[in-house]
């Protein structure tokens, strides 16, 4: 009889230490949960720089815990899906991936995960999202799709002399084709020539500048990954061929180009966390999220550029503009 109610008493002294820690499980996951982030970057440049930490400080600003596990490809697409498996058969929560081969890699790598992307101009082309209002399936995210119409009108606002403008771009580079074509068609309603130069490597950058400062009235740095690793040399080139510079989004501007109206990187991530917190913490699921542009657009120029350039402040495209420093 002893030895039995000593068996009773272990058992149920097992029960109750179950139970106690499963209670405790349970209310750590409620009060302190902490979701793992995967991010993966294309390339390191500001703007995606910016998307990323944009991404951080939205999440913290939403009270969202997270742990960021964050990858840079360095510009090779290889590593982005190598990144992106990596991530998978880690579980990951999330992946947070920055630019578009990054967040094709992600897609290839699992249709489980939710994944959100950031600065890709078209989804859709892209073949990321069915469409931007119905993404069908585990990824959604906000594009970088700036706005070229109001872009393009700065230069004639700037000086109404202004005829030809120059884009160079990464012709492997879908999002840059796509804004190429866009300024295409948009310039002929401003009265402007749009002078397009490919490049493959961005060894190819100081040749394209070289072939086209004789041949354009000023340079129009499109959101292209390529072209904007090397902004401070597109910048400089310009300055010294006395071209004005209109740049897509306003890393752009503090690089050296002189102003933009248009998407700021660092608020586009932060409109992506409201995402995150929204698959994370709400629990819904990324095709109930359409995809997004950008909510917040802001005009911006470099006092410096302006200066070196002798243009006068008081010219009308500045007016509602921000100063910012290089």
């Amino acid at each position: 009889m002893k030895k039995f109610s000593k068996v009773v008493l272990l058992v149920l002294a097992a029960m109750v230490m179950l139970t106690g820690c499963s209670t405790g499980k349970n209310v750590s996951a409620d009060d302190e949960n902490t979701f793992d982030i995967g991010i993966i970057q294309l390339a390191e440049h500001p703007a995606l720089d910016d998307a990323r930490i944009g991404f951080e400080e939205g999440l913290k600003e939403l009270g969202v815990n997270v742990k960021i596990h964050y990858q840079n490809a360095g510009g090779e697409i290889p590593n982005t899906l190598a990144m992106s498996e990596k991530f998978v058969s880690d579980g990951v929560d999330l992946i947070y991936a920055i630019a578009t081969p990054a967040a094709q890699s992600a897609k290839q790598s699992t249709l489980d995960i939710p994944i959100l992307f950031s600065a890709v101009t078209d989804p859709v082309l892209a073949e990321l999202v069915d469409s931007m209002e119905n993404p069908g399936s585990n990824i959604t995210g906000t594009s970088d799709l700036s706005p070229m119409d109001r872009q393009l009108q700065l230069f004639k606002d700037l000086d109404k002399t202004i005829e030809k403008v120059g884009i160079i771009y990464n012709t492997s580079e879908p999002n840059s084709q796509v804004q190429v074509e866009q300024a295409k068609e948009l310039a002929p309603s401003v009265g402007i020539e749009i002078v397009e130069v490919g490049i493959s490597s961005i060894n190819d950058i100081t040749l394209a500048l070289d072939s086209i400062v004789g041949k354009v009235d000023g340079i129009y740095t499109i959101t292209d990954n390529m072209v904007a690793s090397s902004i401070g040399l597109v910048a400089n080139k310009a300055i010294e061929n006395n071209l004005i510079t209109i740049g897509g989004e306003d890393s752009h501007v503090h690089g050296g180009i002189l102003m933009t109206d248009g998407i700021s990187y660092f608020e586009l991530g932060k409109q992506t966390a409201r995402m995150a917190k929204e698959i994370l913490v709400d629990g819904k699921s990324p095709s109930e999220i359409p995809s997004e542009t950008a909510i917040n657009t802001s005009k911006v120029f470099n006092e410096e550029t302006l200066n070196l350039l002798n243009i006068d402040q008081n010219n009308k495209a500045f007016e509602n503009g921000t100063k910012i420093e290089p």
